[in-house]
This record gives C-alpha cells, sequence and structure tokens, in this order.
C-alpha cells in the first residue's frame, strides 16, 4: 500500500504541469485534433509540437509565440487557448507518413534551450488507410481498444465508434 504513495512523492513540483492523451489515431485524408492541457503557471510562455521518438531529441513542427493566435506550418496549425488553459494542435490531410511519436511541449528557457528541461507529454498519432466504400455501402474502420480516435475535436473510443457505424 505504500508503494503508489512513494511513487508519488518521486514526482517533482511540476512534473504534471502538462497533460494529454497517449495516443490518437486518424485516416489517411482526414483531420486530428490533439488538446494537451497546462498549468496556470506556464500560461504566458510558449507551447510547441515537435516530433521524434525520444522528447530531448525532437524536431520542431509548430509554435505559439504565447498569445492565442493560431500558428501554422504546412498541414499543422497550433493555437493557445489560455482562457481554459489548452493548446491545441491539429493535423490536417493526414497520410501514412504522419503516423509516429510527437510530443506536446511547453519552452521554460529561452538560453541554452537545448540543456533545459521543457514540460512535456508523448503522443503517439497512428494512421490507417481511410475505408474504401462502393456506392450504396458504408464501411467502418476499427482501430485498437488502446487508441482514441479524434475527429473534429471530439475523442472517440473504439465503442464508440461502433455504435457510430451501421452492423
Amino acid at each position: 500500500m505504500w508503494l503508489p504513495s512513494a511513487l508519488l512523492l518521486l514526482c517533482l513540483p511540476g512534473c504534471l504541469s502538462l497533460t494529454g492523451p497517449g495516443s490518437v489515431a486518424g485516416t489517411t485524408g482526414s483531420s486530428l485534433r490533439v488538446r494537451c492541457q497546462y498549468e496556470k503557471a506556464y500560461k504566458g510562455h510558449n507551447k510547441y509540437w515537435c516530433r521524434g521518438k525520444y522528447g530531448r531529441v525532437c524536431r520542431k513542427i509548430v509554435e505559439t509565440k504565447g498569445e492565442e493566435k493560431e500558428k501554422r506550418n504546412g498541414r499543422v496549425s497550433i493555437r493557445d487557448h489560455t482562457d481554459n488553459l489548452t493548446f491545441t494542435v491539429t493535423m490536417e490531410n493526414l497520410n501514412m507518413n504522419d503516423a509516429g511519436s510527437y510530443w506536446c511541449r511547453i519552452q521554460t528557457i529561452w538560453i541554452l534551450d537545448v540543456l533545459s528541461w521543457d514540460p512535456s507529454v508523448q503522443v503517439e498519432v497512428s494512421v490507417f488507410p481511410a475505408p474504401s466504400t462502393t456506392p450504396g455501402s458504408t464501411a467502418c474502420l476499427a482501430v485498437p481498444d488502446t487508441l482514441q480516435t479524434v475527429n473534429d475535436g471530439q475523442n472517440l473510443s473504439t465503442k464508440e465508434m461502433l455504435t457510430h457505424c451501421p452492423g
């Protein structure tokens, strides 16, 4: 019984300062949104989305500048919603090459940034082929139970997806 308490003590202040989904999924040609929540202390900081298997060496894709205005880089955009302490990343027109490990991050130090520890949360993005349909039929995509599907800003579990699919 003491083990969970001991593990909680290992969590240094600020280690839960950023939260987000562990995984999201979409289909080729569609869009997905990832929403990450942060603590009030980071309200004016830059938030960014980067790609890489390891957080220390991820390639920055798009970044806010501490304001609510949307920033875009190609098919990816980011917007900071300071009123509810979240930022949203949107990936549009998904393709199979978009699958991989990404990170929601908050920039904390601007000098010697490579050596700083930016609060971060890893998000595994999965992309599945779009279902093929023939005239008069409907196809549904099955995704593993461990993934959440994000569609138009909504998180749907596999069970919820199946209720949206005929049959």
